[in-house]
């Protein structure tokens, strides 16, 4: 790719908008999925018998081990979130500046 060319994107007022748009969007799922991994540590490691608790009396599964794959499962919807606005909004972008630039 010419010099000139890749001036003209990083010019583009949408693909500025691209990349602000990606780069907060992308930081409040991280800032998302930290909070809930690290409010699962922290009850871990202050509140442990709160995780500990029966599901109900006389049950061996704990509460934890719900809430533990939810954490896991978090991620994954998390991550679906991600690539359906990539998909959509993001490469709409992403063809529109192509589309300006040709």
């Amino acid at each position: 790719m010419q010099q000139h060319s890749i001036d003209a994107i990083k010019a583009h007022p949408r693909y500025q908008e691209l990349i602000c748009t990606r780069k907060c969007f992308a930081w409040n799922l991280t800032v998302l999925m930290l909070v809930i991994y690290y409010g699962f540590i922290l009850i871990i490691a202050f509140a442990p018998k709160l995780l500990a608790t029966p599901l109900s009396a006389g049950a061996v599964t704990t509460v934890g081990m719900p809430i533990g794959v939810a954490i896991i499962v978090s991620a994954f919807v998390l991550t679906g979130i991600y690539v359906a606005r990539a998909n959509s909004k993001f490469d709409a972008l992403t063809k529109a500046i192509r589309e300006d630039l040709q």
